[in-house]
C-alpha cells in the first residue's frame, strides 16, 4: 500500500533532524535543478530526455564500473583512473558506479569515512574526463549474509530461519530461495530497516550531491522480494512492484530530497522485465525520476548464443516502453550485455540491441567495463574484445531542440540525426565522433531552414542552428 506523501515527508523530516544532531549535512544543503535556466526534462512524442543546464536534450552511452571482489581496506581496488580515461577516449559519457551498503555502513550508524573518500576520488576521476556518474546501491542475492554476495549489510538481514542453498552455476536462482525472499520482505516492511536504508541514502546524497560528476542515484540494483504460495513469477513481480517497491522508491526519494534537489533518481523494476513482462511500478512522486530497467535474455545468461528469430529484443522493446511513456520518465538502460561476446551471433545482437535502445531509450550502460573473461569489455591483456568495438558509435550527447530520430549504420559508418530547434537556443548540438569509427574527420552535412554553423574539434561536431526549425544532420566518412 502506498504511504501518503504527508506521512512520508514527516518521517523524512524526522530523519533530517537526526542527521543534523549527528553532525551530518541536513536540509540546508538542498538546491534546485537548473536555477531557472531551463527545463529539467524534455518530452518529444512518446520519449522523455534529461535536459542539461542549457535546456538541451541529453543522451548517454557508457558502462558499469565496480569492484565486487574487494572489501574493507581494499574496496574499489580494481577501479582505476585509467578506466575513466579510456571510457572517455572512446566517446562514452556515462558510468554507472557500483557501491555497496555493506561496505559503507558495516555496523548500524557507523559509516566508513574512508569508503566515502574513495567514492569521492572516483567521482573526481570521472569529472576530469567529462564522464557523468550514476551511483548504484548494488546488491546481488540481498547481501553478504547469503554466500558472501554483496549489497545490503548482514545486520539488516532477517531470514526468519528459512532455508537458503547456493545454486552453483546459476546464482540468480538464489533469489527464489525462502531465506533471501524473507530478507527483502523485512527490508521493505520493518520500520528500523526502512529508516536505516533512508539514512544511508541521505548520507550518500549529502556527501556527493554537489559533485559535478554526479548525474543521479540508482536506489537499489535489481530489487526482488517474497513470493506468495500459488503465485507465478509475473504475478509475484507485479505485486511486489506495485506495492512494496513503489513505496520504497518513494520513501528513498523523499530522503534524498532532504539534502539534494539537483540530481536525478533512477528507479528499477524487478529483473522479471527481462522476460518481456511490463512493469507494474506505480508513480514516483518526484520531478526528476528516470527509469533504469535492465536488458538481459535468460538463455544468453546461461551461455546460449543470440537467437535472431527468437523475438527477445522485440518483445522487450514492446514491454518496456509503457511505464516511462505514461509517467514521462527518461529511460536509460542500467545494465545489458552477454556473458560470452565471442559467439557467432553476438555482432548481430549488438547491432540490433543498440538500434532498439536508440528507438525507445535515451541512453544505456553496458555490463561491464573491466579486463578479463565473461562480461568484461576487455580481455585479460587489456585489449577490447572484437565485437565490443561495435558499441563505439557516434551519438548526439546534447541536442539543442527536440530529437525526433537518430540512427547509426555501422556498415557505412553513417549517423543521422533529425531534430527541431526551439527559438532562443543559444548552445550547440554536440555529436560525439569517436576516433575508432572515424580515423579522419568525417563529413558533417546539415540541412534545414537556416544556415547552420559547424565546428569539429576534440572528436566532437558542434552545430549551432540560430534559425528555429527542423534540421537533419548526416555524418559520413
Amino acid at each position: 500500500m502506498r504511504v501518503p506523501i504527508r506521512t512520508r515527508l514527516l518521517g523524512a523530516a524526522t530523519l533530517a533532524c537526526g542527521l543534523l544532531l549527528a553532525g551530518l549535512p541536513g536540509p540546508a544543503y538542498a538546491q534546485g535543478g537548473h536555477h531557472g535556466r531551463g527545463p529539467d526534462k524534455i518530452t518529444v512524442g512518446e520519449r522523455t530526455f534529461i535536459a542539461d543546464e542549457h535546456g538541451r536534450a541529453t543522451q548517454w552511452r557508457g558502462f558499469n564500473i565496480g569492484d565486487k571482489a574487494h572489501r574493507g581496506a581494499r574496496a574499489f581496488e580494481d577501479v582505476t583512473e585509467n578506466q575513466f580515461r579510456e571510457l572517455s577516449s572512446r566517446g562514452f559519457n556515462l558510468a554507472r558506479v557500483l557501491f555497496f551498503w555493506d561496505d559503507l555502513e558495516p555496523r548500524p550508524g557507523r559509516y566508513d569515512r574512508d569508503y566515502l573518500a574513495r567514492v569521492g576520488r572516483i567521482l573526481d576521476w570521472a569529472d576530469k574526463y567529462r564522464v557523468k556518474v550514476i551511483l548504484d546501491a548494488h546488491q546481488d542475492v540481498y547481501g553478504p549474509y547469503f554466500s558472501d554476495h554483496r549489497g545490503n549489510p548482514e545486520w539488516t538481514t532477517r531470514d526468519e530461519g528459512l532455508p537458503y542453498e547456493p545454486v552453483p552455476g546459476d546464482w540468480f536462482a538464489e533469489y527464489y530461495t525462502p531465506g533471501v525472499q524473507a530478507a527483502f520482505d523485512h527490508l521493505y516492511e520493518d520500520r528500523d530497516l526502512r529508516r536505516a536504508q533512508a539514512a544511508m541514502w541521505t548520507r550518500v546524497a549529502a556527501a556527493f550531491g554537489r559533485h559535478p560528476a554526479v548525474l543521479g542515484y540508482d536506489l537499489m540494483n535489481e530489487p526482488m522480494g517474497r513470493f506468495r504460495d500459488g503465485e507465478d513469477i509475473p504475478t509475484a513481480a507485479a505485486r511486489l512492484e506495485s506495492t512494496q517497491i513503489t513505496d520504497t522508491w518513494n520513501r528513498l526519494a523523499d530522503a534524498i530530497r532532504l539534502v539534494d534537489r539537483r540530481n536525478w533518481i533512477f528507479v528499477e523494476p524487478t529483473p522479471i522485465v527481462g522476460l518481456g513482462v511490463p512493469t507494474a511500478l506505480g508513480p514516483i512522486s518526484d520531478d526528476k525520476v528516470a527509469y533504469a530497467p535492465h536488458f538481459y535474455e535468460s538463455a544468453m545468461e546461461t551461455g546460449a548464443d543470440y537467437d535472431p528469430a527468437g523475438g527477445f529484443i522485440e518483445n522487450y522493446e514492446a514491454a518496456i516502453t509503457a511505464y516511462p511513456r505514461a509517467n514521462e520518465l527518461p529511460l536509460i538502460v542500467g545494465e545489458w550485455g552477454p556473458p560470452d561476446q565471442s559467439l557467432p551471433n553476438i555482432a548481430l545482437f549488438y547491432r540490433r540491441m543498440t538500434a532498439a535502445m536508440d528507438r525507445f531509450g535515451t541512453g544505456w550502460a553496458g555490463w561491464q567495463w573491466c579486463d578479463g573473461g565473461g562480461y568484461c569489455t576487455f580481455d585479460a591483456d587489456g585489449r577490447m574484445k572484437p565485437n565490443n568495438r561495435l558499441l563505439i558509435q557516434p551519438f548526439a550527447r546534447v541536442v539543442a531542440g527536440n530529437p525526433e530520430s537518430y540512427r547509426y549504420d555501422a556498415d557505412t559508418r553513417t549517423y543521422t540525426l533529425t531534430f527541431t530547434t526551439r527559438r532562443g537556443a543559444d548552445a550547440p548540438t554536440e555529436i560525439t565522433l569517436p576516433k575508432e569509427v572515424y580515423a579522419k574527420p568525417p563529413t558533417v552535412r546539415v540541412s534545414g531552414p537556416g544556415r547552420a554553423r559547424t565546428e569539429q574539434r576534440d572528436d566532437t561536431a558542434r552545430i549551432t542552428t540560430p534559425t528555429p526549425g527542423r534540421y537533419t544532420v548526416t555524418v559520413t566518412v
